[in-house]
């Protein structure tokens, strides 16, 4: 099965349209106000409005409340919520939006991740990444993959530390559905690299083709 790519933290119009260029399946917008990458409402209007058909926009949140997860859905027609903070099942699916559930893999063995992602049932897809539960991501730190469950009750994207080095070997260790990148493809925070982008594009598309 093809691994999927979503590029994130992306703030700039020309970084969203160089990574569909080169084949990435989405992108992801921060909310978060204490993330480098957080955007307001304006940018990640002009970035979705670029977008074309088969990419997908999403949006990240930490622990945001109800409203104004509601007013960027009906200011953005965002296409999936992202939520990496202590959210409940409930939180997260009431704003009639599929979204995925970011677990903190900081300290846990195999058997808390799956106990942690059985309540959000109604979940498109489970994100590991290397901060401790409820804590924030784009650490830029890789986690133990030997943690990664097998009987997740959803999609596995892999994310934490990712770059244009070890993206092939996390492939070929996990076999995740996707993997996402931030910090691994980019000059700052925030900023993206072009040639980081274009290198991590093709070493995914090489494991695809290997697999």
């Amino acid at each position: 099965m093809r691994t999927r790519v979503k590029i994130c933290g992306i703030t700039r119009v020309d970084d969203a349209q160089f990574a569909v260029e080169q084949g990435v399946d989405a992108i992801g917008l921060v909310f978060y106000a204490r993330s480098p990458r957080c955007i307001g409402v304006e940018q990640a209007i002009a970035i979705c409005r670029r977008l074309p058909a088969f990419v997908s926009s999403v949006a990240l949140f930490k622990d945001a409340d109800t409203h104004t997860v509601a007013q960027l859905i009906k200011a953005t027609g965002i296409d999936l919520l992202q939520f990496h903070g202590s959210e409940s099942a409930d939180f997260c699916e009431q704003f009639e939006r599929p979204y995925i559930k970011a677990l903190g893999m900081a300290g846990e063995n195999r058997d808390d991740v799956v106990a942690m992602a059985q309540p959000y049932t109604q979940a498109r897809g489970f994100l590991l990444d290397s901060h401790a539960p409820g804590a924030a991501g784009g650490t830029g730190h890789t986690f133990d993959w030997n943690t990664v469950p097998d009987n997740l009750p959803g999609p596995l994207i892999l994310a934490g530390g990712l770059k244009v080095d070890n993206v092939a070997q996390a492939i070929n260790r996990v076999k995740p559905y996707a993997v996402d990148v931030s910090s691994g493809v980019e000059k700052q925070p925030g900023i993206k690299d072009v040639d980081k982008i274009r290198a991590f594009m093709r070493q995914v598309r090489q494991m695809n083709i290997a697999e």
